[in-house]
């Protein structure tokens, strides 16, 4: 059974930076597609980036793109999302997700707060 623990969140000025980064565990991760998805308080979750196995192919929300960056290093069964340029707009829970044969994985999130 895979299990997604997020971390690097935090409280960051507008225009600074932040690594969040998903540790898998219980299944080796290079098998799974992962994305990194976020819920800001009284919207629905919204999917920012994702990333096939090997990363061949990656997709970014328009909101982000040229400011975020998911990465993933299968031999240590990390996900990363390199978040730069933030506004007070990407503020939200992050949650990384994995998929494998249609069984969804979601981490417990991780909260990002933009603001000055």
């Amino acid at each position: 059974q895979l299990r997604l623990v997020e971390s690097g969140g935090g409280l960051v000025q507008p225009g600074g930076s932040l690594r969040l980064s998903c540790a898998a565990t219980g299944s080796s991760l290079d098998r799974y597609a992962v994305a990194w998805f976020r819920q800001a308080p009284g919207k629905e979750r919204e999917g920012v980036s994702c990333a096939t196995t090997r990363s061949d192919v990656t997709n970014y929300a328009d909101s982000v793109k040229g400011r975020f960056t998911i990465s993933r290093d299968n031999a240590k069964n990390m996900v990363y999302l390199q978040m730069n340029t933030l506004k007070p707009e990407d503020t939200a829970v992050y949650y990384c997700y994995a998929v494998l044969y249609g069984r969804n994985y979601w981490g417990q999130g991780t909260q990002v707060t933009v603001s000055s």
